[in-house]
């Protein structure tokens, strides 16, 4: 069979067919006899990325030949999930590839579910970023993703005897048909070693970085199409590889041991996200891979600058990046040396290039999340960048006590050195100096920032702080995730709701229509049906799909509340016991979520969880009215069965506690109502669909800390309510 030819117009089953066939037998070497359904997955994945490549190459040609603006994502985590359905609508080919597989005798849906979702992400942040690429992408900008290629992503979570455990998350044992890997572009980094000073012809001090440990990273490119409009942007993601040279040294030296010990610590760097950090270790492994992966990022972005630019007086103009959050705050220090020390730019000429480059979204007011490294940790792995650090502080300081007249208060508050016993740089301190703009995910949030958590430097950067308020994809969270609720919009108000969400206001014209809502009404109970059909299959555990879904699904912590989510769940047992008539909804309560490994109090909420399940769901007398589940191993392809079949959305973060959150959008977006706080997004979601369709509860942020202040005492709360004091 001779290779299909690649036609730049409309596409055909014909042609679809052919692109498979030729996958599975010229790609994969297989025949009908030999091939597994994930053979068939990969094919068709492979003919997909073929429909990509074409504009991929377009795309980054045309970049180049408009010399464009281009921004540049680093981010820790890109939680993209599953990627063929997304592929094949934003192509706008998904349709013409589900009947070519019909009439191959294949089913789209199952090769879907074949896919391995790729794990590169924790939660929310990483979910945020995937989301960011595809508007990139969708709206034409010029943009591109930086991140590390974990060899196992965030952990596979399995509930036995009602506990998390952990095991791992093997993403790439089957490989990864969508990216393409770049052996021959390998970029050094270095760590360790010192710093050797000498004057230079005009007696200004020279610096150099020597007797360093290399390590090379290795790119491998995710393409990220945009919604029917022929831009495929790139998401590059760093593998680490052992530095031949010094491999080669050991071996000649007949050291072999030690030159496959060398070669394992330097590839361990890319090897899981988020490695445990409760010893010295673990924290220098999570050191060095922020570092590992702005290094490699800072050198790529500056060899494609440098292909149309030979002065870096206009880099600026030409590169944005946006820091998401303080992972990647190693990168201004990282410009700030390849610019001084490399390029030879002046240090005044090179602060005011990186002020002018980068930006900073931060995700979090919690103290415990405000990252910070000793100053021990710096000089051993990263000798340079602190005396960098060092010298960007003192310049800062000498600023501040000018504007302040010598405020010993608030020099100690604005320094990027915290003074305790052990000494930290501040990632966020540096962020802020070291950025030109500065956002909150959520106008609550961005308010806390400015009013008490970075309260200092707003007072002397007030031009610097905005808001950009979180958001997520329609083409993955509506369009894909519930198509048949898509296409029922699509039928009422057009398309142009998938590429400018604002459009699906025009919904409001047709609030009265009989038709609508009764459709609208039998694709939700058809959701809840395919969710329990789920459930059952997977637990074994049958939930009535009639029956209220109630739903808490984000990653475990105490500010996020699942606690009082059980203890609702215990008092509606506790009143259906005593008055099984006065209850006429049946409710299925649906908790998912992950613990961080070491965070004993989250996994133990995850066991109080499947505690109270095992007694409700275990009690006959309730008849069924109420059941609680705890779905395992909570990912974005979970969240996509989970969202479309919700009713109550349970949004209850302790007030001025989350940042923004996105899961709420979500399940907004998807016809459930909101049981919320007021806190992150949830304020704005009320703001759009009116107080009457969301049941908010609660104290606020200020009246939070006016209680906290006033000394308050929830045992006596406690004491004082009978309800309370039976659950």
């Amino acid at each position: 069979m001779d290779k299909p030819k690649h036609s730049p117009g409309r596409v055909t089953t014909e042609s679809l067919k052919l692109w498979f066939k030729h996958h599975l037998k010229y790609t994969l070497v297989d025949d009908k006899f030999s091939a597994t359904r994930m053979d068939h997955f990969i094919s068709l994945a492979l003919s997909v990325r073929d429909h990509l490549v074409n504009r991929w190459l377009q795309t980054q040609q045309s970049y180049y030949e408009n010399d464009v603006k281009r921004v540049y994502y680093l981010s820790m985590e890109f939680l993209i999930g599953r990627l063929l359905t997304n592929n094949l609508i934003n192509l706008g080919i998904y349709d013409e590839y589900k009947l070519a597989l019909d009439e191959l005798g294949h089913d789209i849906h199952e090769l879907e579910e074949t896919e391995v979702e790729a794990g590169l992400g924790n939660g929310g942040l990483g979910r945020l970023a995937a989301c960011f690429l595809d508007s990139i992408a969708s709206l034409g900008i010029p943009g591109y993703g930086y991140g590390i290629r974990y060899e196992f992503g965030i952990f596979h979570q399995k509930i036995i005897r009602g506990y998390q455990v952990e095991t791992a998350d093997n993403w790439l044992r089957t490989g990864n048909p969508w990216e393409i890997p770049r052996p021959r572009s390998l970029v050094p980094v270095e760590f360790y070693g010192r710093v050797e000073s000498t004057p230079n012809s005009k007696g200004a001090m020279k610096y150099q970085w020597v007797d360093t440990q290399n390590v090379m990273a290795m790119a491998h490119d995710i393409p990220v199409p945009g919604y029917k409009n022929d831009t495929v942007n790139n998401l590059r993601l760093w593998s680490a590889r052992s530095s031949r040279e010094l491999e080669l040294e050991h071996f000649q030296a007949g050291d072999y041991f030690q030159a496959v010990q060398n070669k394992h610590e330097s590839e361990i760097i890319s090897k899981v996200l988020y490695p445990a950090d409760h010893n010295q270790l673990g924290k220098e492994l999570r050191f060095k891979q922020e570092y590992f992966f702005v290094s490699a990022s800072l050198s790529d972005i500056i060899r494609r600058y440098k292909k149309a630019h030979t002065s870096f007086d206009t880099f600026s103009d030409k590169v944005a990046i946006q820091l998401n959050d303080t992972h990647p705050a190693l990168a201004i220090a990282e410009l700030m040396r390849i610019l001084i020390d490399l390029e030879k730019v002046s240090w005044d000429k090179a602060w005011e290039i990186t002020t002018n480059t980068f930006a900073f979204t931060n995700h979090t007011i919690l103290p415990e999340a405000m990252e910070k490294w000793s100053i021990d940790l710096f000089r051993r792995v990263l000798p340079r960048h602190l005396d960098i650090i060092f010298q960007i502080n003192q310049q800062f300081m000498n600023q501040v006590q000018e504007r302040y007249h010598g405020d010993m208060g608030k020099m100690n508050r604005m320094s990027l050195i915290e003074e305790n016993h052990t000494k930290y740089i501040r990632m966020a301190h540096l962020s802020i100096i070291g950025s030109h703009s500065i956002n909150g995910v959520a106008e609550l949030h961005s308010s806390i920032l400015k009013e008490k958590v970075f309260s200092d430097f707003h007072e002397m950067f007030p031009r610097r702080f905005n808001n950009k308020t979180n958001g997520v994809t329609p083409r993955r969270w509506l369009k894909a995730c519930n198509p048949e609720l898509s296409k029922l919009i699509t039928e009422y108000i057009g398309d142009s709701w998938v590429r400018d969400l604002s459009e699906i206001k025009k919904l409001q014209n047709h609030i009265d229509d009989s038709q609508l809502i009764d459709r609208w009404k039998k694709i939700k109970t058809y959701n809840k049906k395919q969710l329990a059909k789920y459930i059952q299959d997977s637990l074994s555990f049958e939930v009535d799909p009639t029956s209220l879904f109630e739903t808490q699904i984000k990653r475990i912590h105490e500010y996020k509340r699942q606690v009082l989510s059980v203890l609702h769940a215990i008092a509606l047992y506790n009143r259906m016991r005593s008055n099984p008539e006065g209850f006429k909804t049946q409710r299925t309560i649906l908790f998912s979520g992950k613990a961080a490994p070491g965070y004993a109090m989250a996994k133990l909420i995850i066991k109080f969880i499947n505690s109270v399940a095992d007694i409700i769901n275990a009690d006959s007398s309730l008849q069924g009215k109420l059941k609680v589940v705890f779905l395992p191993n909570y990912s974005v392809t979970l969240a996509e069965k989970i969202i479309p079949a919700s009713d109550l959305s349970v949004q209850i973060s302790t007030a001025g506690m989350e940042a923004s959150g996105t899961g709420n959008m979500k399940l907004a977006l998807n016809g459930a109502l909101t049981v919320g706080t007021l806190d992150g997004a949830n304020i704005e979601i009320m703001e759009e669909v009116g107080n009457e369709n969301i049941f908010i509860f609660g104290l606020n942020a200020d009246e939070v800390m006016e209680k906290k202040q006033s000394g308050y005492n929830p045992r006596e709360v406690y004491m004082q309510n009978a309800e309370l004091k039976a659950v």
